[in-house]
C-alpha cells in the first residue's frame, strides 16, 4: 500500500476513494473497505482511503477528558495494509480543515489533489464543517465536478458496529466482544522501557511497555493472556494492566507489564506488538511474595493452554 500526506507530489490511476477517519478498522469499516475494492477493480483504478489525522475530537477539544484511540496512526496504517487497499492519503487536520464544508474539501483535496473518479460513502457517512454533509449533497457535488458517487448499504447482521462501541468493551474487560467487532484481536504497539524488574526476584521477568500513542486506549485492569510480536518473531505471553498494589501502596500511574514466556534479556528500546487474547482475572493485591508467585504460577499455565487453542 502506498502512503502520502495530502500535501506531497503523488499520481493515483483513476482512483476510487472512500473518506473517514477509521479509527480501529473494525468490520463495519472492512465492509466499506471490500466494497471499495471492488468499485476500483470495477473501474480499473486503485482503491484509495482518505483519513484525517490528528483525530478531530482531539483537535477540536470534544469530549476528550476519557478519549482513546483504537489506533495510533501507524496501527491504522498496518490495518488498511493488511486489507489490500491500493493507496492510504492522510490529511492533516485542523481547525481551517474542519471549518471546510463536505463540497469544499472534496474539491480542494479530492478533486484538485488526488483527481477522484468514484467516490464510495458508508450507509450513514457524513462529514464536512459539523458533519453536515451527506450522499444528496456530494452526488450534486460530483455532478458539478465529474465524479460518480456511490452509497453502500447499511451492513447486514446482528447489531451496531461503531468504535464507540468497542471502546466501551475494551474498558470493561469484554475482549470477545470486542474481537467480534473488530474481527481481530485488540492489540496495542509500544516501546520497552525501564522498571523496578521486581518480577526477577521471583521467576518473572517483566517487559514495561510504554504505548506509542498517548491517547491510545489501554483495556481494563487485570491479567491477559497474550501474544507478542518482539524483534520479527511471535511469542506467548501474560500481561498485567494496574498499580501493582502487592508493592506499591501510594499507585500514581497505570503500568502495562508483559511476561514473555520463551525471551530472554532486557529489550529496552525495542518495539512490541501486544495481542490481547483472553482477560484471564482481575488485579490483586497478595499478603506476599509466596502468595504472588503462586498465583503467577497458575496464570502462566492458564494463559500457555488459552494460548496453544488461539495461535495466528
Amino acid at each position: 500500500m502506498k502512503v502520502n500526506r495530502i500535501d506531497e507530489s503523488f499520481t493515483a490511476t483513476r482512483p476510487v476513494v472512500t473518506i473517514g477517519i477509521f479509527d480501529g478498522v473494525h468490520t463495519g469499516h472492512q465492509f466499506i473497505l471490500d466494497r471499495l475494492k471492488e468499485e476500483a477493480c470495477d473501474h480499473r483504478g486503485e482503491s484509495t482511503v482518505v483519513t484525517l489525522w490528528p483525530h478531530p475530537r482531539i483537535v477540536l477539544n470534544k469530549d476528550i477528558r476519557d478519549f482513546r484511540l483504537l489506533h495510533s496512526q501507524e496501527e491504522k496504517i498496518r490495518e488498511l495494509g493488511r486489507r489490500g487497499i491500493d493507496r492510504l492519503v492522510v490529511v492533516p487536520f485542523d481547525r481551517e480543515v474542519a471549518a471546510l464544508s463536505a463540497c469544499d474539501f472534496v474539491v480542494k483535496y479530492l478533486v484538485e489533489k488526488i483527481g477522484v473518479e468514484v467516490l464510495v460513502m458508508g450507509y450513514d457517512n457524513k462529514f464536512g464543517h459539523q458533519r453536515k454533509g451527506d450522499a444528496e449533497q456530494l452526488a450534486q457535488c460530483g455532478g458539478t465536478h465529474h465524479f460518480r458517487t456511490v452509497q453502500l448499504p447499511e451492513l447486514a447482521g446482528e447489531g451496531k458496529v461503531n468504535s464507540t462501541i468497542i471502546r466501551n468493551a475494551l474498558e470493561q474487560g469484554e475482549l470477545e466482544k470486542a474481537r467480534s467487532l473488530l474481527g481481530y484481536h485488540y492489540y496495542l504497539t509500544g516501546n520497552i522501557v525501564g522498571g523496578k524488574r521486581i518480577g526477577r526476584r521471583y521467576g518473572f521477568p517483566t517487559a514495561n511497555v510504554e504505548p506509542q500513542d498517548p491517547c491510545k486506549l489501554i483495556p481494563m485492569e487485570g491479567v491477559y493472556a497474550v501474544r507478542v510480536e518482539l524483534k520479527g518473531n511471535n511469542h506467548k505471553g501474560m500481561l498485567n494492566i494496574g498499580y501493582r498494589p502487592t508493592f506499591d501502596t501510594a499507585p500514581v500511574l497505570k503500568t502495562i507489564e508483559t511476561h514473555i514466556f520463551d525471551a530472554s534479556g532486557d529489550f529496552y528500546g525495542e518495539q512490541v506488538v501486544i495481542h490481547f487474547i483472553q482477560r484471564i482475572r482481575d488485579e490483586m493485591k497478595f499478603s506476599g511474595i509466596d502468595e504472588l508467585k503462586r498465583q503467577l504460577d497458575q496464570d502462566r499455565i492458564r494463559a500457555d493452554k488459552i494460548l496453544e487453542g488461539d495461535w495466528a
